[in-house]
Order: C-alpha cells, then structure tokens, then sequence
C-alpha cells in the first residue's frame, strides 16, 4: 500500500474511532456509559470478570488517554453511546496500564484514543487510537475494523489484552 493510502486509511481508522467514541446526546441505559477510574486492584487474581488493558506506543505524555470497552456486537461497537465503561487519565509517553470491570462473562471490545492536546476534539494530524486485538486499519474498511475483528471473549476472572497505538 502506498504511503498516501497508508495515512488516508490511519485518518479514517481515527474518525471511525473518534466517532464511536463521541459523547452526544443518546438514551441513557443503566448498563451504559458508565465513566470510571482506573483501579487496578479490580485486576487482581481473585477479581470477578475484568479486562486489563496493557496500551504500548503511547508517544507523549501530554493530554488525555481515553479507554472504552464496548459488548462485542455489531450494534454496539464503536456506535456514538454505546460504550459499557470509559476511563480517562493523563497520558503518558510508553507504555500504560488500566482495568475495566465487565458484567460478566461475555464478549467484549475496547478502544482507545489520545488526545494529545488535551482539547476534546479530535486532531487527526496528531491524536491516536488503537483497539483490541490489533486490527488493520485500511482503506477497503474505512478504519472501522468489523467487531469481528476486536472481539474477544472474558470469563470468571482476568483477561489481559494489549493494544499498541497507531499515530500520524
């Protein structure tokens, strides 16, 4: 793939995600948009479900880290308030670490974002994303990678995952 069509898929990847992530207004669910702190003793080894989400390639410690786990569904996943749980921390350069309860055993999906200036709004030339499981990000899928592809299973217990963030 050409360098231009590389970065063309890179900045769709990021709005599709930015997108999904967008707070506007939505029915509110008790189940969703839950906005939590990162706790990481709910990741300890006799916790009940939870994900720890290991996020690599973080390239500034300025502004904020976004992570949002999503059901892994189609008619959840990177949809505009459907997300389960959000936390947000400041950044910081390399690598960082979170936990997100779950309700339960289920199928889940998480994304994240860098929001590097900290302003709320997404800069496509110098936010990033990244989301479970890695997926390409291409021209063919408009950066929204099918929950197909960022889905993954939790049980009882812990389920760690890593998710290297894609830049500019």
């Amino acid at each position: 793939m050409s360098t231009s069509l590389n970065s063309t898929a890179i900045k769709l990847g990021l709005i599709a995600m930015m997108l999904g992530s967008a707070a506007i207004a939505a029915p509110a669910y008790a189940q969703y948009r839950q906005k939590i702190t990162n706790d990481l003793s709910k990741c300890s080894p006799s916790s009940s479900s939870a994900v720890k989400v290991t996020v690599r390639g973080i390239e500034a410690s300025t502004g904020k880290i976004r992570v949002q786990a999503y059901k892994g569904i189609k008619a959840d996943w990177l949809v505009s308030g459907r997300w389960l749980s959000r936390i947000e921390a400041s950044a910081i350069s390399g690598t960082m670490t979170f936990c997100i309860p779950v309700s339960g055993p289920g199928t889940y999906g998480i994304a994240v974002r860098h929001d590097k200036n900290g302003n709320g709004k997404t800069d496509l030339s110098k936010d990033g994303g990244g989301m479970s499981n890695n997926p390409s990000i291409n021209i063919w899928n408009l950066g929204k990678p099918s929950y197909t592809k960022t889905r993954f299973s939790v049980g009882e217990g812990v389920k760690a995952i890593t998710i290297d963030m894609k830049y500019m």
